[in-house]
C-alpha cells in the first residue's frame, strides 16, 4: 500500500492533480471516503437539488450557530463521492475575476496573479460556445473539462439579460473571457446532456493507467516522523491501515476537511491542538482560520403566463422529464437551468464586480423545497467579497467526529449595506420594461419590505449559503506567521506535505468556486512535479472605465 503520491480526496482538485501526476508517470494512490457517483441523480443537471441533500453522496455538515443571523445554523454541504463538490455542486463555471487572481499575489501568493493562471484555466477546459458568441482567444478547446451553455430558448432567461440592457448594464458574451462585468449567458459543466465533474473530467481517464488507483477509506491523520510527511492513517473497513508515500503526501479534503486532518496530524494554532490533547508538530495559528463564503438570497416574482418551468413541478411532470433524459440526454433535465448570469458592481467607486446573479425560469429553493405560488422566476443574488471572516475548528480529537464550522456570517456592517444594494438593484432590473409580460407581483421579499430595517429582518431570516467555503488554510509568504501553505502549495513547516484545493485561496473569488479549485490542482500539480510553470499571458481584462464614478 505505498505510492509516490498520496493524495487525500478525490474531489476537484485531488482529481485533477490525480490526472497530472499519472500522466507524467508517477504513481498515485487516492484515498476516497466516499463512493460512486453512478445513478441518475448526479448524473442528470435537472436533478441539481437531490444529492447535496443526500446522506450518501454529502457529508452533511452545517455550521454552528450564526450569532448575526439569529442564530440559525446553515447547512454546509461538502461532496462525499467520487469527484468530490463537483458531483453534487450545481454544476455553474466559472473562472472568477482577474482581479481576484492579482489580488492573491498582493496578498502573497507569488505567482498566481491572472497572467500565471490564465494559462492553467486555458489548460483545463474544453470550450464550446454554443453558437452564443464568446472570447475564444481566451478560452482553452483541448482540456479535459467541457464547459458548455445552456439553450436559452426560454423567454425568462432572455428576458433577464435584455432587461439588465434595459436598466443601463453592460452585456457580456463570456464572462469567462476579457470582461466579466455585465449581462449574458452562463456557463456550466455539463457535456452531451450529463454532469462533467471533476470525476469524469479527470479521475477516471486516471484509473484507466497502471499508475492511478481509488482506495475507499476514511482518512485519519497524516503520518509524519521527523518533520516530513510519511504516509497517511486510514481507517479502511474498519481496520486501521497506513497507505505510505514515496515523494509526498497531498491534502486535497476540501475547505473543511484539509484544516481538519492537518489539526489531527499536529499542524495548526498551538493551543487549540493542546486543548484536544494532540501532540504539536507544527504551530501554525492559521490553519482553520480566514474561513469565507457566498451568501445569497432568492428574490422570486409571480409570472403572469405560464413560460416558467414550474409545469413540471408535479409527479407526473418530473416523471416526463426523467424519462425523457433517460432516454435522449435531452429537454429540461439536461440543464441546470441556470442559463444566465450578471456580475455587476454595488455602487460607484468599486473597481470590478462585486455582486453576482444566478437566474432561474422558476421560483424555488436551491434544496428544492417550498415551491412558490405556481408560475414564477428568481434571481439568486449576492456579494462577492464579504469581510466576515470564519474559522473551521476542532470538536474532539475523534477523527470520525464532524468539526466546527463557524461562518460568522453579516459580522461586519458592510455585508449589509451590500446586501441591501442587491435587493434594491434587483427590483430595478426586474421592473424593466421587457419583464412587463411576465411580471406579476413579488413573492420575496414582497413590495412591503422597503425600509433598511425591514431589508435587513429579511435578509437575516432567509439569507442562505451559495455552498462556496475556502480559504481555511490560506497561501501566503514562508514568512507569513499565519499562511498555511506557500505559493508551491507546501505545507510551511512538514516536509514532503502539501494541500492543494479551496482551502488555499487568499481571498474568495467571484462567483462559484469549481473552476478556480480544478485550476488549483492543475497548477499544484506542475509544482508537485517540480516542472517551469507554464508562462505567464498578459491579457488585459476589461475594467469599467467610469468605475470611480458610475455604478454601471
Amino acid at each position: 500500500m505505498e505510492a509516490d503520491f498520496v493524495i487525500v480526496g478525490a474531489g476537484s482538485a485531488g482529481c485533477a492533480m490525480a490526472y497530472r501526476l499519472s500522466e507524467a508517470g508517477a504513481s498515485v494512490i487516492v484515498i476516497e471516503h466516499g463512493g460512486s457517483d453512478a445513478g441518475p441523480f448526479i448524473k442528470m443537471p435537472g436533478a441539481l437539488s437531490y444529492p447535496m441533500n443526500m446522506k450518501t453522496y454529502d457529508w452533511g455538515y452545517q455550521s454552528e450557530p450564526e450569532p448575526h443571523l439569529g442564530g440559525r445554523r446553515l447547512a454546509t454541504p461538502r461532496g462525499k463521492v467520487i469527484g468530490g463538490s463537483s458531483s453534487i455542486n450545481g454544476m455553474v463555471y466559472v473562472r472568477g475575476h482577474a482581479c481576484d487572481f492579482d489580488t492573491w499575489a498582493e496578498m502573497g501568493a507569488d505567482g498566481w496573479s491572472y497572467a500565471d493562471v490564465l494559462p492553467y484555466f486555458k489548460r483545463m477546459e474544453s470550450w464550446h460556445d454554443g453558437g452564443h458568441g464568446g472570447d475564444p482567444a481566451w478560452r482553452g478547446t483541448n482540456g479535459p473539462l467541457h464547459v458548455t451553455r445552456g439553450k436559452r430558448d426560454n423567454p425568462l432567461t432572455r428576458a433577464f439579460v435584455e432587461a439588465g440592457r434595459q436598466a443601463g448594464y453592460p452585456t457580456t458574451d463570456d464572462y469567462n473571457g476579457e470582461q466579466q462585468e455585465g449581462f449574458g449567458p452562463m456557463e456550466a459543466t455539463i457535456w452531451q446532456g450529463r454532469r462533467w465533474s471533476a470525476a469524469e473530467a479527470y479521475l477516471k481517464p486516471a484509473l484507466k493507467r497502471s499508475t492511478c488507483e481509488l482506495i475507499r477509506a476514511h482518512a485519519q491523520r497524516v503520518v509524519i516522523e521527523d518533520h516530513r510527511a510519511k504516509g497517511v492513517e486510514v481507517l479502511r473497513k474498519g481496520r486501521t491501515e497506513v497507505i505510505a508515500a514515496r515523494r509526498e503526501v497531498i491534502l486535497a479534503a476540501s475547505s473543511i476537511n484539509s484544516p481538519k486532518l492537518l489539526m489531527l496530524s499536529g499542524i495548526g494554532p498551538a493551543a487549540h491542538l493542546a486543548e484536544h490533547g494532540i501532540a504539536v508538530v507544527a504551530d501554525r495559528p492559521g490553519v482553520g482560520q480566514n474561513l469565507q463564503d457566498h451568501l445569497e438570497l432568492y428574490l422570486q416574482m409571480a409570472a403572469t403566463q405560464p413560460v416558467s418551468l414550474y409545469k413540471y413541478w408535479n409527479l407526473l411532470g418530473k416523471t416526463f422529464v426523467g424519462a425523457q433524459w433517460l432516454l435522449t440526454k435531452g429537454g429540461p433535465g439536461a440543464s441546470n437551468q441556470f442559463e444566465s448570469a450578471a456580475f455587476v458592481r454595488s455602487r460607484a467607486g468599486v473597481r470590478y464586480p462585486d455582486i453576482q446573479y444566478h437566474f432561474l425560469p422558476i421560483a424555488v429553493r436551491y434544496d428544492g423545497q417550498a415551491a412558490a405560488e405556481g408560475h414564477g422566476f428568481q434571481a439568486h443574488v449576492g456579494p462577492m467579497r464579504s469581510k466576515s471572516r470564519g474559522a473551521v475548528t476542532l470538536a474532539s480529537g475523534d477523527p470520525m467526529a464532524a468539526p466546527k464550522i463557524a461562518f460568522n456570517y453579516m459580522s461586519h456592517e458592510d455585508d449589509w449595506r451590500d446586501f441591501r444594494a442587491c435587493i434594491r438593484l434587483t427590483r430595478e432590473i426586474f421592473a424593466q420594461k421587457v419583464f412587463k409580460p411576465f411580471a406579476g407581483h413579488e413573492i420575496q421579499p414582497g413590495k412591503a419590505v422597503q425600509s433598511d430595517d425591514a431589508l435587513n429582518d429579511f435578509i437575516r431570516d432567509h439569507v442562505e449559503s451559495a455552498y462556496h467555503p475556502c480559504g481555511s488554510a490560506r497561501m501566503g509568504r514562508a514568512d507569513d506567521p499565519m499562511a498555511v501553505v506557500d505559493p508551491q502549495c507546501r505545507v510551511i513547516g512538514v516536509e514532503g506535505l502539501r494541500l492543494a484545493d479551496s482551502s488555499i485561496f487568499p481571498q474568495i473569488t467571484n462567483g462559484n468556486l469549481n473552476g478556480p479549485s480544478i485550476m488549483v490542482g492543475e497548477k499544484a500539480a506542475d509544482h508537485i512535479l517540480g516542472r517551469a510553470p507554464l508562462p505567464p499571458e498578459n491579457a488585459a481584462p476589461w475594467i469599467n472605465p467610469n468605475w470611480q464614478i458610475s455604478q454601471r
